[in-house]
């Protein structure tokens, strides 16, 4: 576990497109109108696309920054950046490139010298590769905060909820939890039945609390969560 001089939340999701984004950036966005300077870490992002400058962008790493107040640099927030929609070290490696192991934890700490509370957004969920013998839980713990786990309002999300919980639990001997989030990132269908009671049964099920839930298309959580104290 590296030394953090400031608290920080790790967000992480049960599997892609859970809207991990969405939920950090409403996390941040909630810091920064209490006061505090936020600062936004995504290690490494695949999936991107060219500006009008050819450079690869991030949209994750933009919506973080924004939701932070843009007060520092972007190209801060995710420093390894890559084409191909595919794991982060397969897209490096189709662009003859490869993950940097050492840049994905000391690039945290830009941001551990100028900010109050550090939000780090995970690449996948905590199990998805960074490279060959490497995962997305192995950098949680070594950066060492508390994750928070979002998880997406559709069926079988008890399932992943609960695999994600009990990885934590056992990966590296434990990973510290904070809370889980469940996210609605699409409309509602109307044939799913579980979106309804999806939340009581994670929260009566789940070993983390139940923190939160987000109808699709808020603008902010459904109930009052003191995210800064979460964080450690």
């Amino acid at each position: 576990m590296m030394p953090s001089s400031v608290p920080g939340l790790f967000i992480t999701g049960t599997d892609t497109g859970v809207g991990k984004t969405y939920v950090a950036a409403l996390i941040a966005r909630w810091l920064a109108a209490s006061g505090r300077r936020v600062g936004v870490y995504k290690p490494a992002a695949s999936g991107c696309t060219g500006d009008a400058q050819g450079r690869l962008v991030s949209d994750d790493a933009v919506a973080l920054w924004e939701a932070a107040g843009r007060w520092s640099d972007l190209e801060r927030v995710c420093p390894q950046r890559f084409a191909a929609p595919l794991a982060p070290h397969l897209a490096a490696r189709a662009e003859g490139r490869e993950i940097d192991a050492d840049l994905l934890r000391s690039g945290l700490e830009y941001w551990r010298s100028r900010s109050d509370i550090v939000l780090v957004e995970g690449a996948g969920g905590l199990m998805s590769p960074l490279g060959e013998h490497e995962y997305v839980a192995d950098l949680a713990q070594d950066l060492g905060f508390p994750l928070i786990v979002v998880s997406r309002n559709m069926l079988g999300t008890i399932n992943a909820t609960m695999q994600t919980l009990i990885a934590a639990s056992v990966h590296g001997g434990g990973l510290e939890v904070a809370g889980v989030v469940l996210n609605h990132p699409a409309p509602p269908s109307a044939g799913d039945l579980s979106a309804a009671s999806n939340r009581a049964e994670l929260a009566a099920r789940c070993s983390a609390p139940l923190l939160a839930a987000v109808a699709f298309g808020a603008r902010r959580f459904d109930c009052e969560v003191d995210w800064f104290a979460l964080a450690e």
